[in-house]
């Protein structure tokens, strides 16, 4: 059988278009003589659409769709995701469902089985899992339609696994000699790999094709990278979907020979979802340009660097924002990016306001010495300087803050992580250094003083990050353990680090979880963000170790 993958971009809500995608993508398969078209999940009303599903007007246009689609289906077969609605009594109102369309009609329909409740996923919230699935025949051939995490449960794969069954186990042992799999994986650094070796494990052990089909582009915080695959019944590869872009690959089941699978370095992935993430953010959320601070450091070096791949230099507006305390070399360093990404740059000084503001403030504070409430201000002026330009031109304000920061809560409220997305801020620090040389592997675009200078705010005179935290290298590996890990802090210890910096660094993670709740939403990058998949009180005692 030839079966066509159409690897989409859908928007959220946007019915009308999520349905031009899958036609155009129909009528190529079509031209390209397929039998069968599979979408990924809930490609009419797209994912994730979290509390959209709660409202009934929301459910009934994406079945709306569901029936105009099929009225354009042929003799080509689609198997499209959707919601479907769940009239059976007791339960939740809606499922999270698959149907084949075929020759004007909705032939059947199959629902999730497995629905995931962990991480970024809130499944259990809004669909009735099914209880049973059984094959679909078509054209000769028995299909198991699938979706998504019902694949994720392989027991012969999986050491610990969150579910009892195996759906695909199941859909073979009665008699579906094809599984089809419509999905919308999230993708994180290491991904790729996770996921092609669980499939190819599980196409060999069932012996029958298994063809997945997922979904691409940014929606919110979660990046979708396509990446779709296709295994034969031994589980060899037998073709694969372009990464982070949309593609359509057809696929003859019974004529495929094996490919070789192919890798990028991570740096280059993590390039293009950060810039997928970016673009997708901006332009479904309405803005056209986006506005950002330029300070010679490295973040807002690479962050501009991003905004420009994503959006053009012409829809990317550079400010610098000097204080007495910015040294000349970081204002050359922040107009040498400007000028080599060939964007728009500004240089609007904020001595005079926060001198103004600490004229004004002095009576209040008497005689209290300057501390840190100083160095706020600065960032507030900065912040509040950043934010008129964003309203007057209605350019995205996007924040510059790396995930090492966020974590230890080395960033200021309502200034600088002020702005409409936080575009790495699931990125470590450590590996910003590595975005940045890669990003400068053909020619210099980052100066290499931002990559080489050690990090500083400039908010006091000689300034340094490490004078008040440990080494990033060293900051990051604890960041690592304690909140993509998960290790107590007792294991941390054992690791060999110094007992002095695991407990700052615990602390500071703690302690901050205030800020982070406040911050603008990021592109989730890593295994475990901070943000939509971490759900810590705020308002809490308990302290590790």
């Amino acid at each position: 059988m030839k079966i066509a993958l159409a690897q989409l971009n859908p928007t959220v809500g946007d019915f009308d278009g999520n349905l031009d995608r899958i036609l155009q993508a129909y009528r190529t398969a079509v031209a390209a003589g397929a039998d069968l078209m599979l979408t990924p999940e809930l490609a009419i009303p797209g994912y994730p659409p979290r509390d959209l599903l709660l409202r009934a007007g929301f459910v009934q246009r994406n079945l709306e769709c569901l029936e105009r689609l099929a009225a354009s289906v042929g003799e080509t077969g689609l198997v499209v995701g959707h919601v479907g609605r769940h009239d059976e009594g007791a339960g939740r109102g809606a499922t999270n469902s698959v149907s084949l369309l075929h020759r004007g009609t909705i032939v059947t329909r199959r629902d999730k089985t497995l629905l995931p409740t962990y991480d970024v996923f809130d499944e259990d919230r809004y669909f009735e899992p099914a209880r049973t699935n059984a094959p679909v025949p078509f054209r000769g051939t028995r299909l198991g339609l699938t979706v998504c995490e019902d694949l994720w449960n392989d027991e012969a794969f999986w050491k610990d696994r969150r579910y009892r069954r195996n759906p695909a186990a199941e859909l073979v042992a009665a008699g579906a000699n094809l599984i089809l799999n419509a999905s919308a994986s999230p993708w994180h650094l290491g991904k790729n790999r996770v996921r092609h070796a669980m499939l190819q494990s599980l196409a060999g052990r069932c012996g029958v094709p298994l063809l997945y089909c997922n979904s691409i582009g940014g929606n919110d915080e979660l990046v979708f990278d396509g990446n779709s695959l296709a295994f034969d019944a031994r589980g060899r590869l037998i073709a694969a979907g372009a990464g982070f872009a949309e593609d359509l690959v057809v696929v003859d089941t019974a004529a495929s020979v094996p490919v070789e699978p192919t890798d990028l370095p991570d740096e280059e992935k993590l390039h293009r979802a950060l810039v997928l993430g970016l673009r997708d953010y901006l332009h479904k959320c309405g803005f056209r340009q986006a506005v950002l601070g330029l300070s010679g450091g490295i973040d807002s070096a690479v962050t501009a660097a991003l905004a420009v791949a994503a959006l053009g230099a012409e829809n990317v507006h550079g400010v610098a924002l000097p204080s007495q305390y910015s040294s000349s070399g970081s204002l050359d360093d922040a107009r040498e990016l400007a000028a080599n990404l060939g964007i728009r740059f500004d240089v609007i000084p904020i001595q005079r306001g926060f001198e103004a503001l600490k004229t004004e403030l002095a009576p209040v504070f008497a005689d209290r010495a300057e501390d840190l409430t100083e160095e706020n201000l600065q960032a507030r002026l900065r912040g509040v300087i950043l934010m008129a330009l964003s309203n007057k031109f209605g350019a995205l304000l996007l924040t510059t803050g790396n995930k090492s920061e966020v974590a230890v809560g080395y960033c200021t409220l309502y200034g600088d992580m002020c702005g409409g997305l936080a575009v790495i801020n699931d990125v470590p620090k450590t590996m910003v250094y590595r975005l940045a040389r890669w990003i400068n592997r053909d020619r210099v675009v980052i100066p290499e003083s931002s990559i080489t200078k050690p990090p500083s705010a400039e908010l006091r005179p000689d300034q340094r990050d490490q004078d008040s935290l440990p080494p990033y290298e060293v900051l990051d590996a604890i960041l690592e353990a304690y909140v993509v890990e998960g290790r107590p802090v007792s294991a941390i210890l054992a690791s060999g680090f110094a007992e002095a910096d695991v407990r700052q660094v615990v602390r500071l993670i703690d302690l901050s979880e205030y800020k982070r709740r406040q911050a603008a939403p990021g592109l989730k990058v890593t295994s475990k963000a901070f943000g939509v998949g971490r759900r810590i009180p705020i308002a809490q005692r308990y302290r590790e170790g």
